[in-house]
């Protein structure tokens, strides 16, 4: 019997958004039955939105609270836990160094889904601030345990080895047209977004439309341009 070739799934990510939550939290269930290696990737939110000329949804009042209410009642329809932090958006740099402090050198811009899932439920379980330097401390002591257990070096957060792994994870989202999180990238194709999930199952499956719907569906004249 021939084994099923393993496919992988880099999944690129900030903590500080709450739809990468919900699909870090879905994902598993979306990849049910198919043989992948998912590949989780931090990356700033804010430097993709920059680089696009985009403001982000927190940054729009009315786009603002739809974005609470709706993922709110995402997370109840689909059974997630997620609880709003005491204030948002907030500055989500020490997560995402914290977590590339504990990729090793065979992954050096890769979190386990381990740690992952630790700079998650920091922001989305329990409404606590973020930022709050003695939950960040403890935060730090969990992923330098988690380090030592698996007998891995565990790198300073402010130290430019971490800085530099997070600029190269944001250059490569750019270099792949990312313009924000959560994006899945499988085969060449962009999955954009906790809605996206069902899409990327579909990919996996083998459904036809892929053959000819996907370049065709992006293949459009502009009819019009804004003025900038």
């Amino acid at each position: 019997m021939n084994t099923p070739a393993l496919r992988e799934i880099h999944f690129y990510y900030d903590p500080i958004s709450p739809y990468a939550w919900l699909a870090f939290e879905r994902l598993p269930e979306a990849l049910m039955g198919h043989s992948v290696e998912v590949r989780y990737k931090p990356v700033l939110f804010a430097a993709l939105l920059k680089a696009h000329g985009q403001l982000g949804p927190a940054e729009i009042p009315a786009k603002r609270d739809w974005t609470y209410r709706q993922v709110s009642w995402l997370a109840h329809h689909h059974g997630v836990r997620l609880d709003l932090p005491a204030s948002h958006p907030f500055n989500p740099l020490p997560l995402l160094r914290l977590g590339l402090s504990c990729a090793t050198d065979d992954a050096p811009g890769d979190t386990n889904r381990c740690v992952t899932e630790q700079l998650f439920h920091h922001v989305w379980h329990g409404g606590q601030d973020a930022t709050d330097p003695a939950r960040l401390a403890d935060l730090q002591a969990r992923l330098q345990d988690h380090m030592a257990q698996r007998n891995k070096p565990w790198l300073s957060p402010d130290g430019e080895v971490v800085r530099q792994r997070l600029r190269a994870n944001t250059g490569e989202a750019l270099a792949l047209g990312l313009f924000g999180v959560p994006a899945m990238v499988v085969e060449g194709r962009v999955f954009w977004g906790f809605d996206a999930l069902p899409m990327l199952r579909a990919h996996l499956d083998g459904d036809a439309w892929f053959d000819t719907g996907w370049d065709a569906a992006a293949d459009r004249p502009v009819g019009v341009r804004r003025p900038t």
